[in-house]
């Protein structure tokens, strides 16, 4: 192999291993981003299911009080 096609086997051989990396990094990159997004996207369900609970104890305890109040009246105090 004369040195000229050895050269030229160098050259393709670290364009094609360069090429590979950056791909690499690049895929690696974006499944980084998928695997981000998706801890965003379980944070906004689990705080969605949080303030439901918390709505619906709110109304619970609305309800039980207005219940409450039909079997005893609650007076005002001037406080």
């Amino acid at each position: 192999m004369s040195s000229s096609r050895r050269a030229k086997a160098t050259l393709s051989a670290a364009i094609g291993l360069t090429a590979l990396t950056i791909w690499a990094v690049h895929f690696q990159q974006e499944q980084q981003h998928k695997t981000m997004y998706q801890g965003v996207v379980r944070d906004d369900e689990r705080r969605r299911r949080k303030m439901q609970l918390r709505e619906d104890e709110l109304q619970e305890s609305r309800q039980k009080r207005e219940s409450y109040e039909k079997v005893q009246p609650i007076e005002k105090s001037g406080f």
